[in-house]
């Protein structure tokens, strides 16, 4: 079985350089032994980065998730079955996405405190994050006001930590937000990664997160618009 190494590395900022093992060649990419390489999903872009042996070097586009992560690239077919590759993540963009993923954690679980919406999709772009939001009364959402509270909360120096906590747990916890989706993870999964943002946010989740709040920058709410009813789609960088 592949190891998913992103989901046990925390914070998920600087992902290290990683030695290991080509388990898999398909027509689109190349699975690894193990894996720090964050797979889209979630509304979070997956990792980019090169995987280079002693002959061969190749960069891979958009990590995509799975039963194994594939890491998909023009020509597979240089790799072979068991060679011994180096890969190298582009943390750069990493560190961005991560920074994003972590912001909207915030945004998401104020909106919810300040006007009892509901998160229903959110997509990170490059430079910029979209949030579509259900509201029991959307005429209540005030931009100046939704802004300053995630901008003070991004400032309160709070940390963030990870647990691995089991389905009865993470279902009967009072404070726990965003549980609708668990029943489409298969039964099977007895034990889930909640992420924790102290004082503001608990939150089952997959993604990459920072250490603390204080090292992501304000954010700048660009546009809201309409999405159906009771919807918003809201943009901030």
């Amino acid at each position: 079985m592949q190891e998913k190494m992103h989901m046990t590395q925390h914070p998920g900022t600087d992902p290290p350089s990683f030695r290991t093992s080509v388990s898999g060649v398909t027509d689109e990419g190349i699975h690894l032994t193990e894996s720090y390489c964050y797979p889209r999903g979630g509304g979070q872009p997956g990792d980019i980065g090169t995987l280079t042996s002693a002959d061969k070097k190749s960069e891979f586009t958009e990590v995509l998730g799975g039963e194994k992560i594939l890491h998909p690239m023009e020509d597979p077919s240089i790799f072979s079955l068991g060679d011994e590759v180096l890969c190298e993540i582009d943390s750069i963009r990493r560190n961005r996405n991560t920074k994003m993923h972590t912001a909207q954690h915030v945004f998401s679980a104020l909106a919810n405190e300040m006007y009892g919406a509901e998160t229903v999709g959110n997509q990170i772009s490059d430079g910029y994050t979209r949030i579509d939001l259900l509201f029991p009364d959307r005429d209540q959402f005030n931009i100046e006001d939704m802004s300053e509270a995630v901008n003070n909360a991004l400032r309160s120096n709070s940390s963030v930590s990870i647990h691995d906590w089991d389905r009865s747990r993470i279902l009967s916890h009072e404070q726990m937000r965003h549980t609708k989706f668990m029943d489409r993870i298969p039964s099977s999964i007895e034990v889930l990664r909640v992420v924790e943002i102290d004082g503001i946010d608990l939150c089952p989740c997959g993604g990459t997160h920072v250490s603390n709040t204080s090292v992501i920058d304000n954010i700048t709410i660009t546009n809201s618009r309409s999405k159906g009813a009771g919807k918003l789609r809201i943009t901030y960088e």
